[in-house]
């Protein structure tokens, strides 16, 4: 039993200190006809040895494109077998994967493509309401008339490739099966050679995740970070590689990428893509027809599949497992879910991308009453502790502090940002979440708040500022303060309150439609209320949790705030 709010990990078996390709390669020569990937949409199935061949095939295009390790490879897209394959084969020549989110919009992928420094993007065509080659040519209308591999564009001066996720080019854009037939070019045995270079330390990922000032900051990952995460992640659900996981959740974010991806070629388990993004019904079908063993989801996306009108006609038996994450857990769901959705080894983690992201996991046979009610106990190779926010010391068990993380999972830093990395880690080692815990004797922990005023909704982190900024150009506005309400559904929404400059005029619908189309639509406030002043304390500063209580009340949002979660 423990006697303070500190904990460390188990450290039965070593960690992993191979590369990603090389993880790619054993479990291809080990497992080589297992399926490795199954995507419904694309009706496509990949054993071990075909995703292997096709990452290599990918792989060597990007050597023919000249793209060098530590260079920075962006993928714009939903989820998809490609997305995948880039995955593995920019592992496999050191190349840094950016993940961009995307429901991006131009204003947003234009700041994660400088900020990174992209030299070459994957980009889908289009999906749904995102037009992602013409934003593209808003932001570089030139690139209709280069080659889509030796690119001089002016707001993007060091992207220098785009392929575009569709069987034919387009003006400035180069095919996805065009980087296979440039591969050909490039030697097996050169591919070898850059990957027998790379160290498990290395650089491989960059992730955006919003923090509370300013822009989106990129936590950059390891080889070694996601790798190890991935497996232990999967290892605690108890996986094997006769699991078959569905993977409703976007890759572009660790969830999907790391304990989707990673955790399932870590172990020889099978990965589930239901649909491009999170569709209730196209994940019921995927479990009925590939006998799914396992489920990822936020709490919103088991709400929607309890909830869809088709649920009974499912069956859903072959479930055992699965993780409840990325939002506060509301207690009744995840009872529920246990016996709706035969999912009694169903687990809750708790982590951050910055810490590649899991630090805490239930295991499948934690008791009932903790398994709703914690976020788990510490990750092996890994330590924990909750601290006095005002001086840093350890807190006695029970009380409420900032929880911290040190280990193997601490992301390198933050790209090109020096002082906000050493903002988040401290010069002992420890990754402060900015989320406020408490842990009993056991090491249980439970997630009481947030020390700062990011947004949580369905998943998504959003920091205000980032949407305070934007909505500053618009010419109308003196005063914006975004601050986040309870929701039943996606445990938060946006609401802006908005002092306009005078003799200007604006509506909460015009407001919106200023944001459609220019930031992405899980940031576009839901409720706007219009204010001559901001509740302020006596030294000026702005008292956010005021504006919430009186938003609760006003909106008639009690319930919501009532709901228990873990």
């Amino acid at each position: 039993m423990l006697r303070e709010s500190h904990a460390v990990g188990p450290t039965e078996g070593s960690l992993l200190e191979i590369t990603i390709g090389d993880a790619l390669d054993q479990a291809a020569a080990k497992l080589g006809d297992r399926e490795a990937l199954v995507v419904c949409q694309q009706n496509l199935r990949l054993t071990y040895r075909q995703l292997r061949e096709q990452a290599d095939e990918c792989a060597r295009g990007f050597l023919a494109l000249g793209i060098q390790p530590g260079e920075r490879v962006g993928i714009w897209a939903p989820n998809c077998a490609e997305w995948a394959i880039t995955q593995y084969a920019t592992a496999k020549i050191g190349a840094i994967l950016v993940n961009i989110n995307p429901s991006y919009r131009t204003h947003e992928v234009e700041y994660a493509l400088k900020q990174s420094g992209c030299s070459a993007l994957v980009t889908a065509g289009a999906y749904k309401s995102s037009d992602y080659v013409g934003m593209l040519l808003a932001l570089a209308p030139e690139l209709a008339g280069q080659s889509p591999h030796n690119l001089k564009l002016a707001k993007l001066p060091l992207l220098r490739s785009l392929t575009l996720l569709e069987e034919q080019p387009r003006p400035g854009f180069g095919a996805w099966q065009e980087l296979f037939t440039r591969g050909r070019d490039i030697p097996m045995s050169r591919l070898a050679e850059v990957q027998s270079k790379l160290k498990a330390t290395d650089a491989i990922n960059i992730q955006y995740t919003s923090g509370t000032t300013g822009f989106p900051k990129g936590a950059t990952l390891s080889h070694r970070n996601i790798l190890n995460n991935g497996y232990r992640v999967a290892q605690r659900m108890n996986f094997t590689e006769h699991d078959r996981l569905i993977v409703p959740v976007p890759l572009y974010h660790c969830f999907g990428m790391v304990m989707g991806n990673l955790g399932c070629m870590a172990h020889g388990a099978t990965a589930i893509y239901p649909s491009p993004t999170f569709d209730a019904k196209a994940v019921l079908e995927a479990i009925h027809a590939e006998r799914a063993t396992a489920i990822f989801g936020v709490p919103t996306m088991y709400i929607a599949e309890l909830n869809h009108p088709g649920f009974a006609q499912y069956d859903l038996s072959s479930l055992r497992t699965g993780i409840m994450s990325g939002a506060p857990c509301p207690i009744e769901i995840m009872r529920k879910v246990m016996s709706a959705m035969y999912l009694p080894e169903i687990e809750i983690a708790y982590g951050m991308t910055e810490t590649s992201p899991v630090s805490t996991q239930s295991y499948t046979d934690t008791p009932l009453d903790k398994r709703v009610s914690t976020v788990g106990v510490v990750h092996p190779h890994i330590e924990i502790k909750i601290v006095d926010p005002a001086t840093g010391k350890t807190l006695p068990l029970g009380e409420s502090g900032e929880f911290c993380t040190r280990g193997y999972s601490v992301m390198l830093g933050y790209w090109n940002d020096e002082t906000a990395t050493n903002r988040a880690i401290d010069a002992d080692g420890w990754m402060h979440s900015g989320d406020l815990a408490t842990m009993n004797a056991e090491g249980f922990v439970n997630i009481v708040g947030r020390m700062k005023d990011m947004i949580i909704r369905g998943g998504e982190n959003i920091a205000p500022r980032e949407i305070e900024e934007f909505l500053l150009t618009h010419e109308a506005i003196r005063d914006v303060q975004i601050i986040g309400v309870p929701d039943v559904k996606y445990g938060e929404e946006i609401m802006a309150w908005v002092r306009l400059h005078e003799n200007q005029t604006l509506t909460a619908e015009s407001l919106r439609a200023f944001c459609k189309g220019r930031i992405a639509h899980f940031k576009i406030p839901k409720y706007v209320k219009f204010v001559t002043e901001f509740p302020m304390t006596v030294t000026g500063k702005i008292q956010k949790f005021q504006m919430r209580q009186q938003s609760v009340a006003e909106l008639g949002l009690e319930a919501a705030a009532t709901v228990k979660t873990a």
